[in-house]
């Protein structure tokens, strides 16, 4: 893929946004490729966890906006039905967890790919700019549903009205991100966390994963019943028995996705 580097090693797949001349801006053939990527990881057992990051020094300046001034650059409502929705719905359902390496500015929809990961980890001097405000837009591809849910309605109001950014440092006080790292660790560390996960047993990972996205928007009784339906799930595996005989033995489990 031209402007997409994936590297698969150790049940991680590495998704590198390829574009540094650009600070990897969002066009029209990255997009698909980052789909195709995507759908790829999917169905693929050997891959327990993902890492997403960006080539040089940003994660994602969002839109390429001189892509947006061919005349043959489709409606907004148009690409964003038909090539930003599907990457964040194609994330959101992604069975492995991401771990979102921000290793520098993620703006715009950029911001936007940074939210939907699952856990994130920012190097030090990241920072995350819901920059539409500042061509005329409003925030899309889920930052408008991410966002508030991540770090509350106020802050998340102010950072969509006002496009102004939010530090690394900031955005871990508010919870947005899990840690803030240098930015000569921050791959080792994203590595790391997602190694811990791809040990993880991938069916009780992939549930955890769905039933913290719908209890976003679930009562406490329809959340009960998901955690108990998805625990009668996880609770048939083989993985669950191998999870109790390792705790009996004292051992690390060695859950084989089964």
């Amino acid at each position: 893929m031209a402007d997409l580097h994936v590297e698969t090693a150790d049940a991680v797949a590495t998704i590198t946004l390829d574009r540094p001349d650009a600070l990897n801006a969002l066009t029209v053939a990255l997009k698909e490729e980052l789909l195709v990527a995507l759908e790829r990881v999917a169905a693929d057992p050997a891959v327990r966890a993902v890492v997403l990051t960006g080539a040089g020094r940003a994660f994602c300046a969002g839109q390429d906006l001189r892509e947006r001034l061919q005349p043959d650059a489709a409606p907004l409502d148009t690409e964003i039905r038909v090539r930003y929705n599907p990457l964040i719905r194609a994330m959101r359902g992604l069975p492995q967890p991401i771990v979102g390496a921000i290793n520098g500015i993620a703006a715009g929809a950029g911001a936007s790919l940074a939210f939907a990961c699952d856990i994130r980890i920012a190097a030090d001097g990241a920072s995350f700019l819901l920059a539409f405000g500042r061509v005329g837009l409003i925030p899309d591809s889920g930052a408008t549903w991410l966002l508030p849910r991540l770090i509350g309605g106020a802050k998340a109001a102010e950072l969509a009205l006002t496009a102004e950014p939010l530090s690394a440092v900031d955005a871990e006080r508010f919870g947005l991100v899990a840690r803030v790292v240098p930015a000569d660790a921050l791959l080792a560390e994203a590595h790391a966390l997602a190694a811990h996960l791809a040990a993880g047993a991938p069916l009780a990972l992939a549930l955890t994963k769905r039933a913290l996205d719908r209890g976003w928007g679930a009562t406490l009784e329809e959340q009960l019943e998901t955690e108990a339906e998805s625990q009668g799930a996880a609770g048939a595996t083989a993985d669950h028995a191998e999870g109790i005989a390792a705790f009996l033995e004292r051992r690390p489990p060695r859950f084989t996705g089964e």
